[in-house]
């Protein structure tokens, strides 16, 4: 007895019948796309959550980095008039 071997598309072939895998897989494609997708937009979300926390601070520091830099400048300047004489 010999047995030959067949593909799945030779048999849907020879007998006009299709199986539900490739549906089923279709299916499956979407929904780890959609996933994969919500994931996406979740970390994106995230990252301007970030960022905008990011913005924030910085505009609350520049008036305090600027009066840190003015102090910083009458104590160099300070400091070389005593230097000097």
């Amino acid at each position: 007895m010999t047995v030959e071997l067949i593909t799945t598309r030779d048999y849907e072939a020879r007998t006009g019948y299709r199986t539900l895998a490739p549906a089923k897989l279709n299916e499956i494609k979407v929904e780890e796309t959609s996933e994969m997708l919500l994931y996406e937009e979740l970390s994106r979300a995230r990252i301007r959550d970030l960022e905008e926390g990011v913005r924030a601070q910085r505009a609350r520091s520049g008036p305090r980095a600027a009066r840190r830099w003015t102090k910083v400048a009458r104590w160099a300047t300070r400091r070389a008039e005593r230097h000097q004489a």
